[in-house]
């Protein structure tokens, strides 16, 4: 009865007003409800995450080891010390069967991002990582590993899959030097820029062999590397001319830079303990 009193003693304009504000509040909580949703991730939203990310590791990963990748920044009146701490921990672990890791190979930047070092291990994928860095932990190999520490500026970790289509060249010792290319795709490029490179790789395999191509999946996300190795800087230009020659190299490198955000060029020298050298 009161209700109904009520709304016969409203007049129409305030009756309008009065829905309007109802439907302004309904249309409210539901952005609420969506926002907190998309924050903390619906079931849905999850499942149709996860699903994407499984389907471009299946896809695109040669999916039996997991790469890490050890970014060190030197200070520059340190480097000669830390290259001796370096080489009394990764040329020690390198060697030990116990542990579930092997080190592909150990560089410094020549050109590029001075007194920085990259160390590239291999795990038996995420079970073998876990197992790795707990023994290491409670071992001596910890101790090694903190010499490391003060002669730093800074530190980076990453653990990256092999692309399927492009796995890590075995323990060699070929001299020259090495040329990590790194790339940061536009989020959802991944595969787009795998079959771009796929493609392109094939026909440029002929010139000259690729050591190795990763995609990062902890860390800093939707990177790319792809790492080859040369002579001398001479023998580099004359087969990245040769490439252009071949057929759909333009358009692996015009998708390229569709695909990426920026890309960097690092030439590297193996250290004297480097599997890949």
């Amino acid at each position: 009865m009161l209700a109904r009193l009520s709304t016969r003693a409203l007049k129409p304009s305030a009756i309008q007003a009065a829905a309007q504000a109802t439907r302004t509040i309904s249309v409210q909580v539901r952005v609420v409800l969506n926002y907190q949703s998309i924050l903390h991730g619906s079931p849905e939203a999850q499942a149709e995450g996860d699903v994407q990310v499984q389907q471009h590791s299946r896809l695109v990963a040669r999916g039996k080891y997991v790469h890490g990748f050890e970014i060190h920044r030197v200070k520059p009146s340190e480097v000669a010390n830390y290259k001796k701490a370096a080489t009394d921990y990764y040329a020690t672990i390198k060697d030990d069967p116990e542990l579930r890791v092997k080190l592909s190979g150990s560089w410094e930047v020549v050109v590029g991002e001075q007194d920085t070092f990259f160390h590239i291990l291999e795990y038996e994928n995420y079970d073998g990582y876990d197992k790795t860095v707990a023994k290491i932990r409670n071992s001596e190999y910890q101790n090694a590993y903190s010499k490391m520490i003060p002669y730093l500026n800074s530190r980076e970790s990453q653990l990256c899959q092999e692309f399927a289509f492009f796995p890590t060249a075995p323990p060699h010792s070929e001299g020259g030097i090495f040329e990590l290319r790194k790339y940061q795709l536009k989020p959802g490029a991944l595969l787009e820029w795998e079959q771009a490179w796929r493609k392109g790789i094939e026909a440029r395999r002929h010139y000259v062999e690729p050591v190795g191509a990763w995609f990062s999946q902890i860390g800093r996300l939707h990177q790319v590397y792809h790492m080859w190795q040369y002579s001398d800087l001479a023998t580099r230009k004359e087969k990245r001319e040769e490439a252009w020659q071949l057929d759909g190299w333009s358009e692996t490198v015009a998708k390229t830079a569709q695909f990426s955000k920026f890309m960097d060029s690092l030439i590297l020298e193996a250290l004297p303990y480097s599997p890949l050298k």
